[in-house]
């Protein structure tokens, strides 16, 4: 399948031209989905005496991304063990688990079937194997570290019919994962919003749109421009670090500042959920994931399968599925992905493909589209696994003004939030030290 990337950048047409910074701050955080509410909220608290701002185009946080997805807290299972996907996603599983429990957000430890017919067993095996072999992420608690960060549990088809009757008689095993959970993840913006506003170096500011970024030609840092609401005219303030936490529009702002020939593509994958009424669920209690496609269609890890997830109020939804998006041919639209938002049942055929291959008894009448999400992908179909990048770059020679770049956080992002801020603030930024 050939998709085209899309190599726009920020003011591309040179709507707005430079304006000279009125005022500065410290940090600025690009993005208000829960990786840059979790960054925002750290840097305020690792620095208490430098400003951080945060600067979101919607009117509320994470109407993107953030509130698209499955809310799932992954255990951490799928990625090669030395990625930074599986670092940050077991090292933001455990934080994530503590923050909620500290601040009452809800959340539920499901766990999670992940379940195989007799060819595919091989593929359980492996991720059990590989599970056994990881080792506690860094910072860590020693208290923990004595326990394993990934415990799982093969198990057989009839034990995992005892967990989830209504299971295919042609699963013949299955991988148990305890450690996966559901999140709130509204709940979870929400308390980052409340730390941040109750710092007081903190500032949240909605519905303001990043329309122009320069590297500063006095002081060291970026002059970047911004809109609020349907404001024609830009106003201009000096950052001495950017934080690029845009999700969807990371590699947009990042262009704006690189050579036409070095700019990156940016790929939309789209991911529709399907809500469920109807036999063949009764009495669900785990989430069900089938084992991905693993012979020469797959998808590398661009997805896991239409599995069967829960909400806080038990119920039931499948998907997401994967529908790669490819962008209009006659202009560089960079939000053109948004037109594909809107939840059609034009993906249940197929769904309803998937899901019975392991729940058979899956009425596709039951079925009916609930929403939409679209995935950033810095790479296109069958380009292989693809890690989370953490990019740096400096306003001036001197190695002076940083902008730190997160590209391609999609999934296990909302799971990693928490231990990326850490990443980037505590690591890349010295806040460990400070």
């Amino acid at each position: 399948m050939q998709v085209r990337g899309l190599f726009a950048a920020l003011n591309g047409s040179n709507k707005f031209v430079f304006k000279s910074p009125e005022y500065s701050i410290d940090h600025l955080v690009i993005g208000g989905g829960v990786v840059g509410l979790a960054v925002a909220q750290r840097l305020a608290q690792k620095f208490p005496g430098k400003s951080t701002y945060l600067v979101e185009r919607h009117r509320a946080a994470g109407e993107e991304t953030s509130s698209r997805n499955s809310e799932v807290i992954h255990a951490g299972l799928y990625y090669p063990p030395e990625s930074l996907k599986t670092h940050l996603c077991l090292r933001g599983r455990h934080l994530l688990y503590e923050r909620c429990a500290a601040h009452g957000i809800p959340f539920k430890k499901t766990g999670k079937l992940v379940v195989a017919r007799e060819e595919q067993r091989p593929y359980i095996e492996s991720l059990h194997a590989k599970a056994l072999k990881l080792s506690w992420p860094r910072h860590s608690n020693p208290v923990d570290t004595h326990s394993p960060i990934l415990p799982t549990t093969l198990i057989s088809g009839d034990q995992a019919r005892e967990l989830e009757p209504g299971l295919h008689q042609d699963i013949s095993a299955a991988l148990w994962s305890p450690e996966t959970g559901i999140v709130d993840s509204h709940a979870l913006m929400e308390s980052l919003e409340k730390d941040i506003m109750d710092a007081d170096n903190g500032e949240l500011v909605y519905s303001t749109k990043v329309v122009r970024v320069d590297p500063s030609r006095d002081e060291p840092g970026w002059v970047v421009q911004t809109t609020t609401g349907e404001a024609e005219e830009g106003d201009a303030l000096l950052a001495r670090t950017v934080i690029n936490c845009a999700g969807l529009s990371a590699p947009l702002i990042l262009n704006a500042i690189l050579p036409e020939a070095k700019r990156l593509p940016m790929f939309f994958a789209r991911g529709s959920y399907a809500s469920y009424r109807g036999p063949g669920v009764e009495h669900v209690s785990h989430l069900i994931y089938p084992c991905p496609a693993v012979g020469k269609d797959k998808h590398a890890f661009h997805s896991l399968g239409t599995h069967l997830t829960l909400d806080l109020q038990g119920k039931v939804r499948f998907g997401p599925d994967l529908d790669w998006l490819n962008p209009p041919q006659d202009h560089e639209d960079s939000d053109f992905w948004q037109k594909h938002l809107v939840p059609d049942d034009s993906r249940l055929p197929l769904m309803y493909e998937a899901v019975k291959e392991y729940l058979p008894k899956v009425s596709r009448n039951g079925l009916q589209p609930d929403y939409c999400g679209v995935r950033p992908k810095l790479v296109g179909p069958g380009a292989g696994f693809q890690d989370f990048v953490f990019r740096r770059d400096k306003a001036n020679g001197q190695g002076e003004g940083e902008m730190i770049s997160l590209l391609g956080i999609e999934s296990p992002g909302l799971t990693s939030s928490l231990a990326i801020a850490e990443y980037v603030v505590d690591g890349m930024m010295g806040g460990g030290s400070a």
